[in-house]
């Protein structure tokens, strides 16, 4: 099974900038697409961006133009740099990682607090 660590978050004023990062460890040849999840008090988990082995990514609407996902492969890390934050995207920001190792599995990471004050 692939683990999956979370590290880069924290308190940020409205309109700075924070990066995640995601470093995976295991059976990380049989992941095929990771992501970024993020879950706000009393909401739903939520789809913040993905990213295919090829390097295709793909963005919540909310996020577009704003974060950047990205792989390193060679590195087994994701990260997500956030810019313009704002202090709807407070939440805990988890790292998911799916692929098939003997099974398909769906690999979550712990979770790391982003706040963004007004």
């Amino acid at each position: 099974q692939v683990q999956l660590v979370e590290s880069g978050g924290g308190l940020v004023q409205a309109g700075g900038s924070l990066r995640l990062s995601c470093a995976a460890s295991g059976p990380t040849f049989s992941i095929n697409a990771m992501g970024w999840y993020r879950q706000a008090p009393g909401k739903e988990r939520e789809l913040v961006a993905t990213i295919t082995t090829g390097s295709t990514a793909n963005y919540a609407d909310s996020v577009k133009g704003r974060f950047t996902i990205s792989r390193d492969n060679a590195k087994n890390l994701l990260s997500l740099q956030m810019n313009s934050l704002k202090p709807e995207d407070t939440a805990v920001y988890y790292c998911n990682a799916q692929g098939t190792w003997g099974v398909n599995f769906n690999s979550w990471g712990q979770g790391t607090q982003v706040t963004v004050s007004s």
